[in-house]
């Protein structure tokens, strides 16, 4: 007796389980009036249709929601790059002017003060400087100016001046900045021989006795 109610809660079990993996669905098959056909799960046919009724048993698939463990995967941990740095960049040293003893030192070049034919006044290293061509009024034969033949010049020549020693080192100073001034605003083409220049005069101030102490 035993034996039959165990094997009966057998079968009532796999009838509840069988039952649990079943579900009916229920078929719908709709004729319109212009007798077209559609077929619709669980949803009735519209007013006017002709509607046949189908029930069907389908299996149901139990998803399994238990998921996998997840997967660890142990990372090192990475120590952060150093931060890149800039080469460093050696300064090129400018070499110190060479210092003469004041007993070294001699007296600056001759200098002479200059006039032209107009009365300009400038500082120069040549006491005899080229005359200079300057340009006449020429006239036709009628005297007029406007129909001059050709063109001619009268050369000037300026009388310059040595100047004293006393005050040579001042005149060398005031040709420095002469210079300085005029490569300042000199065209770019006329600046590299201006500097140059510039740096000439400014090696025979600090080398001479006008570059010594007091």
């Amino acid at each position: 007796m035993q034996r039959v109610v165990f094997l009966l809660a057998v079968l009532a079990a796999a009838t509840a389980v069988q039952a649990q993996q079943t579900r009916t669905d229920t078929i719908y098959r709709c004729t319109n009036a212009l007798g077209a056909l559609t077929i619709q799960n669980g949803i009735p046919c519209p007013k006017g249709s002709k509607q046949e009724l189908q029930v069907v048993e389908s299996p149901m698939v139990i998803p399994n929601y238990e998921s996998p463990p997840p997967i660890v995967t142990e990372v090192p941990e990475l120590e952060p790059a150093p931060e890149p740095q800039a080469p460093a960049v050696e300064r090129p040293q400018a070499a110190p002017p060479e210092q003469l003893a004041d007993a070294d030192r001699l007296p600056p070049p001759p200098l002479y003060q200059c006039n032209t034919w107009d009365n300009q006044h400038y500082l120069s290293e040549d006491a005899d400087p080229k005359p200079r061509c300057v340009r006449l009024q020429t006239t036709g034969l009628a005297g007029d100016p406007n129909r001059a033949g050709g063109q001619a010049c009268e050369m000037k020549y300026d009388l310059c001046s040595r100047v004293p020693d006393e005050s040579a080192c001042e005149g060398w100073k005031q040709r420095q900045r002469e210079i300085e001034s005029t490569w300042r605003y000199a065209p770019g083409a006329d600046k590299p021989r201006l500097q140059e220049e510039f740096a000439r005069v400014t090696k025979i101030l600090n080398d001479t006795t006008c570059g010594g102490g007091d």
